[in-house]
C-alpha cells in the first residue's frame, strides 16, 4: 500500500495512485495522496436517470461542480485523465440499491452496465496543496457530515447538503476563506463558519471521522459544501443502481489543481 509519507512529499503521482488502486494495493483514503493534483468525487448512473441527474447538479453546483462526463458505457475519463478506467481506478467505491447502501468495493468491473454514465464532480482535497502553502493545516481534524439544509431538486433527486468539516484556528479560518474561494470547482469558499448547529450538522453520526463530543473552544469550525452529497440524494431517489466513491476516497486525476483555480 502507498503510504501517506511518501505521499506527503510529493512522490507519488496520480498515475502510481490510480495503478496501486487497480492492482489492490490501494484501499485506503486518497487524502495526502498525489499533493497538487485535481481529485473527484464519483457518481455512475444509468442513462435513464443521467439528465436528471446532471439538473440536480447544475442546480446545487457548490457541492456538485461537474467537471466531466463521461459517454455512456465508457469507464475512460478522456478529459481529466486518459487511459484511466474508473471501475477500478478508485481505492473504495459505495454501492446503493433502491435506496439502500450495500457493502463498499474496491472494484466495480463486475458490476459495470453498457448504460452506464459516469460524473466526475470537484473534490475539496484537491485545493490542500494551496491551503498548505498559505500555512493552514490539512493533515488532521476532518470530517464529512449531514446536514439539516436542503438541496434544490431535480426530478427524483433530492436531500439534505452533506458538508465537509475543518477544525482551523481563527487566523487559519480566514486564510482558508480566501485561499478556497479560488476554487469554485473544488467547492469554493466555505458556506458557514462556527456554531454546527446553525446548518444542523451531525456531529455524532459522521459520514467521514469518529463522532464529536464537543469543540474545543480553543478552534474554529469551518464548513464546505461537499460532493458527497449525490449520495443523500442516491438514497432518497431509490434508483436501482447508483455507484459512487466511498467518503474519502476520490479518483486521482491528471489536472494540476492549480490550473482550475482563479487568479
Amino acid at each position: 500500500m502507498i503510504s501517506h509519507a511518501i505521499a506527503a512529499d510529493g512522490l507519488v503521482s496520480p498515475q502510481e495512485v490510480r495503478l496501486a488502486c487497480r492492482e489492490g494495493r490501494l484501499s485506503g483514503t486518497t487524502r495526502g495522496l498525489a499533493i497538487g493534483y485535481v481529485q473527484c468525487n464519483l457518481v455512475v448512473i444509468r442513462e435513464r436517470y443521467a439528465y436528471e441527474f446532471l439538473l440536480y447538479c447544475q442546480r446545487n453546483q457548490r457541492a456538485c461542480p461537474v467537471l466531466e462526463v463521461t459517454d455512456t458505457g465508457d469507464p475512460e475519463p478522456k478529459h481529466l485523465a486518459p487511459g484511466a478506467d474508473l471501475r477500478t481506478d478508485l481505492p473504495r467505491y459505495a454501492v446503493y440499491r433502491d435506496g439502500r447502501r450495500l457493502p463498499d468495493l474496491t472494484s466495480i468491473k463486475e458490476l459495470w452496465r453498457d448504460d452506464f454514465v459516469s460524473f466526475l464532480i470537484g473534490s475539496g482535497i484537491s485545493f490542500d496543496q494551496a491551503l498548505e502553502k498559505a500555512g493552514v493545516q490539512t493533515t488532521q481534524d476532518r470530517w464529512v457530515l449531514r446536514t439539516s439544509l436542503q438541496t434544490v431538486p431535480a426530478g427524483r433527486f433530492q436531500g439534505p447538503l452533506v458538508v465537509t468539516m475543518r477544525w482551523l484556528s481563527p487566523a487559519q479560518a480566514i486564510t482558508a476563506t480566501q485561499v478556497t474561494a479560488r476554487f469554485p470547482f473544488n467547492h469554493g469558499a466555505p458556506l458557514h463558519i462556527g456554531d454546527p448547529t446553525v446548518i444542523g450538522a451531525d456531529l455524532m453520526e459522521p459520514y467521514f471521522g469518529p463522532p464529536v463530543e464537543a469543540i474545543p473552544t480553543s478552534i474554529v469550525p469551518v464548513f464546505w459544501a461537499c460532493g458527497v452529497t449525490p449520495q443523500e440524494a442516491a438514497l432518497s431517489a431509490k434508483v436501482d443502481v447508483m455507484i459512487t466513491h466511498s467518503p474519502g476516497h476520490g479518483f486521482v486525476t491528471d489536472l494540476e489543481a492549480s490550473k482550475l483555480a482563479l487568479p
